[in-house]
């Protein structure tokens, strides 16, 4: 797998799309704390990880918000592609939709939401958009 991040953005929609109530996702520290941001802002609800019996590997289990039967994510989209990497500093990041969705930055102090990272005054490589 050449995008593991775009793996998992991928098996949320994929999981959104045909109404389940979670998802696994093969784990890495990064998507745990990318999945932690969505919770954090409300797209998605709990965050947990796990190991079968018998295997090595550790999944990472994320549960799906749904509002009146209709996904809490309408659109989700990687912007920093593995071919082409997108950073921005903290004067560029702006707001997704006035405010209703956000942008997951990788920065040199963690994973966080765009409006984070303007706070803190930090700027990064910008991984996905989400509304």
């Amino acid at each position: 797998m050449t995008d593991p991040i775009a793996d998992l953005l991928t098996r949320i929609r994929n999981a959104q799309m045909v109404g389940h109530k979670s998802t696994d996702i093969p784990y890495s520290k990064v998507k745990e704390n990318i999945a932690n941001v969505l919770k954090e802002k409300g797209f998605l609800g709990k965050v947990k990880t796990f190991k079968n019996k018998g295997e090595s590997f550790k999944m990472l289990n994320v549960e799906l918000i749904y509002v009146e039967g209709e996904p809490k994510i309408g659109h989700i989209e990687r912007v920093s592609k593995p071919g082409l990497r997108v950073y921005k500093g903290y004067k560029e990041l702006h707001q997704v939709l006035g405010g209703f969705g956000t942008m997951i930055v990788s920065t040199p102090r963690g994973v966080m939401s765009t409006q984070d990272a303007v706070k803190k005054k930090l700027g990064g490589e910008i991984i996905c958009k989400i509304w």
